[in-house]
């Protein structure tokens, strides 16, 4: 059978996808390699939901092109969001990819990849798509650790975003499916479940479920083996007062909210057509932290939107300062032609909006500075994820409080007891700060903490291309 490279861009949820159409291939008896010199199947999983994304989309297909020339790549396929908007460009002006994938069309990865196949496009109509528990996936993320799509599309009618046009309608994958799923993945190794969707605050809105995601949390809450579970992608006006208790309530969720505000400005969010004020958004987050002292909160915020003005742009710096988040992402506003905002007066130059996010990230780096600097000397749960890249001398690890891949790390240089293990759960006192990231002394185990999966237990493993890295995944087929 062929090789098979891939390199996944974008977010989790994109992620996800690429796992699924690995999973699939897998099962073909496909095998997957991390050289892109070697594969004769190279795939891109693309993003474009803003412009730098395209071009990072676009920079990695035709890197990915060259292998044809001078490597033993034979098909070049690309799937993802760009296909999705851009799937006849795409074909009439680079012709090397041999074929397209879109949000929709996962299942067509293996008919993709057919070596003997000249076609460019399945020609299949390609209806509203979500895998299942039964889907084969090859995690790419470490062994302890795994994202589980609960839900796909989006019917918020943000003007600046294109998800709808690439994702479609919201729809949630069914309850029963998303608990088997969790449960097979904690029964091979995975200790901590994070639930991603384009808003996962929304989950079984469409199956007729009050408080879907809360109900959601406490059945996967009974999983024995999960220690951790958290979410992300919180919609603000979904975040209810019970959904706030059910995180109180219940350990194993991670007191942790991702709730992206993209705004505080009144007038900023009327025209991003997402309602709402800061004054309100303050009435939330207070509302969070009277019910979960100590809460972890982040969200992502766009500056440089059609309109913005100083008085905008203070009102939102000012917001920050009160709130004082944990972790925050800022973006300046793409100008996506296909999007609502796009015909919006009031164009903010590129230059301003730059400065803008600059001013925002100087003042959370200040407030993160100072909220971690409270944390010397606290001894707090931790999973450790493996020895540092940057230094063997290190390892690193996570707090309840920071989500994989987004936020800061705790930076582990001494131990009691045994030598640390990935997926380990142990207590950490910390013991220095930075800006965004922590310093801390290893202890013992937290009470009731599991043992880390041995290595020699663990599935086979795999691996997908990054377009400069490797990155370790291992196979979890046929769920």
């Amino acid at each position: 059978m062929p090789k098979v490279g891939l390199i996944s861009l974008g977010c989790p949820k994109n992620l996800v996808d690429s796992e699924v159409m690995l999973g699939m291939l897998a099962r073909q008896g496909c095998e997957i390699t991390p050289r892109a010199e070697d594969a004769e199947i190279l795939i891109v999983n693309t993003c474009s939901f803003i412009e730098p994304a395209k071009r990072e989309s676009i920079d990695a297909i035709l890197e990915m092109a060259e292998h044809k020339k001078s490597g033993s790549a034979k098909r070049l396929v690309v799937a993802g969001c760009l296909v999705e908007r851009y799937r006849k460009q795409i074909l009439e002006e680079i012709p090397e990819v041999d074929f397209v994938v879109g949000t929709n069309e996962l299942e067509s990865i293996v008919e993709a990849c057919a070596l003997e196949n000249a076609g460019r496009e399945t020609g299949a109509a390609a209806g509203p798509y979500l895998y299942h528990e039964f889907t084969p996936r090859v995690l790419s993320t470490p062994s302890f650790s795994a994202y589980l799509k609960i839900a796909e599309g989006c019917d918020h009618p943000c003007s600046f975003c294109v998800i709808p046009q690439m994702r479609g309608r919201f729809r949630s994958r069914r309850f029963e499916s998303v608990v088997r799923e969790a449960e097979n993945l904690a029964r091979r190794g995975v200790r901590e479940l994070t639930l991603i969707g384009q808003d996962t605050t929304s989950y079984g809105e469409d199956l007729g479920l009050r408080d879907g995601l809360g109900m959601l949390l406490r059945e996967l809450a009974k999983i024995p083996d999960l220690v951790w579970i958290r979410f992300l992608y919180c919609y603000p006006n979904r975040v209810t007062q019970q959904l706030i208790e059910t995180v109180a309530a219940t350990p194993k969720i991670a007191k942790y909210f991702d709730i992206p505000l993209q705004h505080a400005s009144r007038a900023t969010l009327k025209a991003m057509k997402r309602g709402a004020s800061g004054t309100q958004f303050l009435e939330m987050i207070r509302n969070i932290r009277a019910a979960i002292p100590g809460a972890a909160l982040r969200t992502s915020l766009i500056v440089g939107f059609p309109g913005e003005t100083e008085d905008d742009f203070k009102i939102l710096l000012d917001f920050i300062e009160a709130v004082e988040f944990d972790h925050l992402g800022v973006f300046l506003y793409s100008n996506e032609e296909t999007c609502a905002s796009h015909a919006l007066d009031g164009q903010v130059p590129a230059e301003r909006a730059r400065r803008r996010r600059e001013k925002l990230m100087a003042a959370q780096r200040r407030i993160s500075a100072r909220k971690l600097r409270r944390k010397i000397g606290q001894t707090l749960p931790l999973l450790v994820e493996g020895p540092s890249e940057e230094t063997e001398m290190l390892w690193r690890g996570r707090l309840e409080s920071q989500a994989p891949g987004i936020d800061g790390q705790i930076y582990i240089n001494d131990f009691e007891g045994e030598e640390p293990q990935a997926g380990e759960f142990r207590l950490a006192t910390i013991t220095e700060s930075a800006d965004y990231d922590c310093v801390a002394r290893l202890r013992g185990r937290p009470p009731a903490a599991p043992e880390p999966q041995k290595s020699a237990e663990l599935l086979p493993r795999l691996v997908q291309i990054e377009p400069r890295e490797a990155v370790a995944a291992h196979a979890v087929s046929d769920l």
